[in-house]
């Protein structure tokens, strides 16, 4: 999929400076730079949301069912 993304130009000189030196096209670097970003950041908010019930007085399928009712009124 091909993607217009706004990069200001000291940005742009630094991945011109790299494709240069890595003999790797601007986009391939944009492309790694990306997988490398979301492998890093997968699964975030999975330890937040952990245990998010522990504490509460009904479990979630209740509350879940509480809310449907709300909606039928």
């Amino acid at each position: 999929m091909r993607t217009i993304v706004d990069l200001p130009e000291p940005q742009i000189a630094r991945l011109r400076e790299m494709s240069d030196r890595q003999g790797l096209s601007r986009a391939e670097l944009v492309r790694r730079a990306v997988a490398e970003y979301l492998a890093r950041h997968q699964g975030e908010g999975c330890e937040e949301a952990f245990g998010l019930w522990k504490k509460r007085s009904t479990d979630a399928l209740n509350y879940q069912d509480q809310l449907r009712e709300e909606w039928q009124r």
